[in-house]
């Protein structure tokens, strides 16, 4: 059997569980790629076969926003070329904080999947609330001028989740601390590994992880250092049709 393109295996996605589908809210989500230049790799994981989302696939750690997420502290706040991006295509009444939401729960999730602290250490403002005791207790606070606004996807009709996910990258320096106690048998995610770019592309992966890989490679192809204000692709489906636009 051939291999399925990109594009084959969005409208694989998106075909599946289309009969009988119910309306399903879709929620806001955020998604954190951690990038060493060696290769370059990523950080990814499989999902438990437990999930009723994408399971066994693997992802980039990352989840839904929580309600405080919108309101942590931050040590550093966004450049402004990304919050404009981030703010395309939202209500502008809750622009800003549904970014600062954004940005916090990619950074809150990798740590709950995989006890990745990223953020700056030593920091002069520390991040407030229960979700983030362990920055707290290493001196971590966030730093949302590292993050560079790569992805937006929102998921599919048919689905029984569907979420507007904006995915960050973050180089592998801005990794304060590891802490090696959020990682075990009952982890969200599975088998953490640092793999190549090429090397994810052949892990069984969602149809819209490949072409976010896609996008990426390109991306830091033609500008390694990632700066702000790149191009963001954004996909979703309009009237039954895949559409791509750049933010």
């Amino acid at each position: 059997m051939s291999e399925l393109t990109a594009a084959e295996r969005l409208k694989r996605d998106a075909e599946q569980g289309h009969a009988g589908h119910r309306k399903v809210t879709i929620r806001d989500a955020a998604t954190l790629i951690l990038i060493d230049p060696k290769g370059p790799s990523v950080l990814m994981g499989r999902r438990s076969m437990k999930h009723v989302f994408m399971p066994g696939r693997y992802v980039f750690p990352g989840g839904r926003v929580d309600p405080t997420d919108s309101r942590v502290r931050l040590d550093a706040p966004y450049d402004d070329a990304t919050l404009t991006k981030l703010t395309l295509q939202t209500r502008a009444k809750h622009g800003e904080a549904r970014a600062r939401a954004l940005g916090a729960a990619a950074i809150r999730e990798v740590y709950e999947e995989t006890g990745v602290l990223v953020g700056r250490q030593g920091a002069e403002t520390l991040p407030d609330g229960p979700a983030w005791q362990a920055f707290r207790d290493r001196g971590v606070g966030l730093d949302f001028s590292r993050l560079r606004f790569v992805f937006r996807a929102i998921t599919p009709p048919g689905r029984p989740r569907r979420f507007d996910t904006r995915f960050f990258a973050v180089p592998h320096d801005a990794i304060a601390e590891i802490d090696p106690s959020r990682v075990g048998d009952d982890a969200e995610l599975e088998e953490i590994a640092w793999v190549t770019l090429d090397d994810a592309r052949k892990l069984e992966l969602p149809g819209i992880t490949h072409t976010v890989i896609d996008a990426l490679a390109k991306r830091l192809k033609e500008t390694p250092e990632l700066p702000p204000g790149g191009p963001v692709p954004f996909f979703r489906m309009v009237r039954g049709e895949r559409t791509m636009v750049v933010l």
